[in-house]
């Protein structure tokens, strides 16, 4: 296994574990150790493209586990955000109802015998996605903060209130980015859809 195929399996291998700090509101400063452990699981996926496309390294098994690997990460962190309340079901099932048709159009594509790749909407997408789950992350951490007396909100509910629209306003963004690129992508694709007699 290369390296770029080693921190793919690794950004699932981290994913479990900023679910236990997401979830696991004991741990103090829980919210900053998921934010840190997110973060990282997404670096890898940077990463481990960049590796791959400038050395060579690009496997069949990479151009599966890797879109495989941003999906998991991705949808565990908003599962994690729909038990905790910071965002609704609706949000996470459009969502996993667009990853579902794409990954559904790879298939018949690979039964045709052509592997198709991202392009550069689900690029712009999986970033977009990332850089809001990190923002909400980050968001309850200062709400975390303020209850312990780490620093101070003038009001509490009032920021409470700011943060769940802010919350709100980046998940509909998510989720018209995440629908846009899967437009373009069947659209793209739409060769591998059409029923021929």
């Amino acid at each position: 296994m290369n390296t770029p195929n080693k921190l793919t399996v690794t950004r699932i291998f981290i994913v479990p574990f900023y679910v236990l700090f997401l979830l696991v509101s004991e741990i103090p400063h829980h919210y900053l150790w998921a934010a840190i452990l997110f973060a990282a699981a997404a670096y890898t996926d940077h990463l481990d493209g960049k590796l791959a496309r400038k050395n060579n390294m690009i496997t069949d098994f990479g151009k599966f586990a890797d879109p495989l690997a941003d999906k998991i990460m991705i949808i565990s962190a908003l599962a994690c955000f729909v038990q905790l309340g910071l965002t609704n079901a609706v949000v996470l099932i459009l969502i996993i109802a667009r990853e579902f048709m794409v990954t559904s159009v790879r298939l018949v594509a690979m039964e045709k015998g052509k592997v198709v790749a991202a392009n550069i909407w689900g690029k712009i997408k999986t970033v977009g996605q990332i850089v809001a789950i990190i923002l909400i992350i980050l968001m309850q951490y200062i709400l975390e903060l303020n209850s312990m007396g780490l620093v101070y909100l003038e009001s509490t509910e009032t920021a409470k209130f700011v943060v769940s629209i802010i919350n709100i306003v980046l998940m509909w963004l998510v989720v018209l980015f995440t629908w846009v690129s899967g437009a373009v992508y069947i659209r793209d694709n739409m060769e591998f859809i059409r029923t021929t007699k």
